[in-house]
């Protein structure tokens, strides 16, 4: 490619090479997940994606993942040919298209998972316009010849680190759908000891979260406590993901006083969070009841969460989350970043913005490490996670390709799976047919 004569000149057409969207493909697939275990209830057999490749008239083909419950792909499927003969660098364009996508709205059922945001109907904008700004930018950022997080302003850290993320789980699923994991059963202190050794062994997270709000609260701190002797150098989290009421998260929180980096969503309100800090004084975090601007300007009034945990696939994408990271720094609040089932795309667009975003105040979650090596879609296999971290390279754009017979498989797992919906509960109930999954349980 002729740099010089590729180049864009802001304000006018001088010098301006035309590019052109002409094909866009989004494939729904399903990947193995574990029988990872929650306030909601259980992970189902297999975690639902969408992949997008969004291909230009020069050649260049853009990526993005998100979400993959059949009323985000009838999203995107509407979306999909509002945007063919666009221009990639028009992301303002985008966002007027994918907002008369969502003023039609999605016809049928609708499933609201309440941990997690992005399946709220409320974010379906947020969601629509993330699900394609990050092709988008991959796009430009291949057509510049740059790495993407030199469009969010240049790189501040080369790495970015993550965090070991525990769970308590079963040994395998309760259908046996397919051969168990190598993980194997987590349900007290010592097995749990076992999952973060290995995972640390394995990665070198130099800090660990817990996912709580499962077992008894006493027993979740017990476990959490001999996760601290055993690492006594690693920073710790809990997130019980709201399911412990307020005087049982103040009981908690004074019980694990010293131990905590922070406290994650103990209780289920932002007014509950504020009360909770100012009755322990611990620093909390959340990626629950702070999730837009709106609810920003009221924590910053109620003091509630002092830690926004990040997520672009619903915050609205790249650009709008540095928007929030700047908010943060104006308020002086924390960030780090959310995560939830996902595969090397995802991986990828979160550290491309994590590298670009000054303000990271915590190693970032990420649920990866679970996904298995034979179910990535990217070309070379899962992307390595070194000391902890995992780095940016110089490539183009996110620096990644698709590997299309993995992509093929995946999509023909996805056909056979039969899941449309992620829906924890329902799960949950072949378990223990009474569960309601009411929250706060404790």
């Amino acid at each position: 490619m002729d740099v010089a004569s590729d180049t864009r000149v802001p304000g006018g057409d001088q010098g301006k090479v035309a590019v052109k969207i002409q094909r866009i493909t989004i494939t729904p697939i399903a990947f193995r997940d574990p029988p990872l275990l929650n306030a909601a209830g259980i992970h189902e057999p297999y975690a639902l994606r969408s992949i997008i490749e969004i291909e230009t008239d020069n050649g260049h083909v853009g990526l993005g993942e998100t979400y993959g419950d059949a009323p985000v792909l009838t999203l995107l499927e509407n979306a999909r040919p509002l945007l063919i003969g666009m221009d990639p660098f028009d992301t303002n364009g985008l966002r007027e298209r994918v907002a008369s996508v969502v003023r039609q709205g999605v016809r049928g059922e609708r499933v609201e998972y309440e941990l997690a945001p992005g399946t709220d109907p409320r974010k379906d904008a947020e969601k629509l316009y993330s699900a394609f700004e990050v092709p988008f930018l991959d796009l430009q950022a291949r057509h510049l010849g740059i790495p993407l997080v030199e469009l969010l302003g240049g790189a501040v850290r080369q790495e970015v680190q993550y965090s070991a993320y525990l769970f308590f789980k079963y040994a395998q699923h309760i259908d046996a759908p397919y051969a168990p994991d190598s993980w194997g059963e987590t349900l007290n202190a010592e097995q749990l000891v076992a999952q973060a050794r290995f995972m640390i062994d394995t990665y070198g997270f130099g800090s660990i979260k817990l996912k709580a709000g499962v077992l008894e609260p006493a027993e979740e701190v017990k476990c959490l406590k001999a996760i601290k002797r055993a690492f006594p150098d690693k920073p710790l989290r809990i997130d019980p993901n709201g399911n412990w009421s307020l005087p049982t998260a103040i009981a908690m929180g004074r019980d694990l006083a010293g131990d905590l980096e922070y406290y994650e969503d103990p209780t289920p309100t932002l007014e509950g969070m504020a009360q909770l800090h100012r009755a322990t004084g611990m620093p909390l975090a959340t990626n629950m009841v702070v999730t837009d601007l709106r609810q920003f300007r009221e924590n910053v009034r109620l003091n509630g969460a002092q830690i926004i945990l990040s997520d672009h696939h619903y915050w609205g994408g790249l650009r709008d989350t540095q928007l929030l990271a700047r908010m943060c720094e104006t308020f002086d609040i924390g960030l780090s970043m959310h995560s939830n089932s996902h595969l090397g795309i995802s991986l990828m667009a979160m550290t491309h913005l994590a590298a670009s975003v000054p303000r990271l105040s915590y190693a970032c979650d990420t649920h990866y490490p679970w996904q298995e090596a034979d179910e990535e879609v990217v070309r070379g296999g899962k992307i390595e996670i070194r000391n902890g971290a995992v780095a940016i390279t110089k490539a183009p754009g996110l620096g990644l390709e698709i590997d299309q017979d993995q992509l093929a498989k995946l999509h023909e797992q996805y056909l056979r799976c039969g899941l449309r919906t992620r829906n924890d509960a329902v799960q949950m109930r072949k378990y223990r047919p009474d569960w309601r999954g009411k929250a706060p349980r404790f």
